[in-house]
């Protein structure tokens, strides 16, 4: 990947990809190698970017089509493992990447949620308009609208339940 490609077409949109990444992963690893493979499949598919869309929509889409792809592939892989040694390998997980208590606990609360949800408060997180973010998950900006608003009143419940 040239430094140039990734300065210009990458790296202005890493906040919400870094955000992506971290709410479909639990450990600093798997975060590193999601950020790496979206970065890389980004690259490699940068000539099919038809113009559709905004090029940061196009980017956000992929982003969620790699991470959700990841995590299944990661599902089938754990299925070869017994439960307890997965249990006692996260309790053993150390995420030191991310030391604001608050934010993880944000993280937390968001990885519970379905996946369409932690794609749509990701991106309203990041501010985007509901045409936006309606375009990105394919679904209507009405129907976003309403999503926000229950996703907020659930993750609010999920929070209360945590730091109270």
């Amino acid at each position: 990947m040239s430094n140039d490609f990734y300065t210009s077409s990458i790296l202005p949109y890493s906040g919400i990809i870094i955000k992506i990444c971290r709410a479909y992963t639990d450990s600093q690893e798997d975060f590193e190698d999601y950020y790496q493979e979206t970065c890389l499949q980004i690259w490699r598919s940068k000539d099919k970017f038809r113009g559709d869309s905004k090029w940061s929509t196009w980017i956000y889409r992929l982003t969620l089509n790699i991470c959700l792809t990841l995590v299944k592939k990661k599902k089938k892989t754990r299925q070869y493992y017994s439960t307890d040694a997965i249990s006692q390998n996260n309790e053993a997980e150390d995420n030191t990447a991310f030391s604001d208590e608050d934010l993880n606990l944000l993280y937390e609360a968001i990885k519970q949620l379905s996946d369409v949800d932690k794609a749509v408060i990701l991106l309203y997180l990041e501010e985007k308009p509901n045409k936006e973010i309606a375009e990105i998950t394919g679904t209507t900006p009405n129907n976003i609208g309403v999503r926000v608003n229950r996703i907020k009143k659930r993750l609010k419940k999920l929070l209360d339940g945590k730091i109270n």
